[in-house]
């Protein structure tokens, strides 16, 4: 499914805001604690994730471009 460019571009923006706030908001974290290590991971894998499926869902100008 397409969605028009500009709400294609508004999800890429919120998804890379989400990334970068996340980021912003660590802080000091306990290296000797598996636990919260594993939990920073798993949630910025999660972020990367929403990053990249925003970017390789298609607009109407990339699927326009291919027809």
């Amino acid at each position: 499914m397409t969605h028009p460019t500009a709400v294609r571009e508004a999800a890429r923006v919120v998804a890379i805001e989400a990334a970068r706030a996340y980021v912003a908001n660590i802080r000091p974290i306990d290296l000797t604690n598996p636990g919260v290590l594993v939990g920073h991971l798993m949630a910025a894998e999660t972020l990367l994730m929403e990053i990249v499926a925003a970017h390789a869902e298609p607009t109407d100008e990339t699927e326009g471009a291919t027809r």
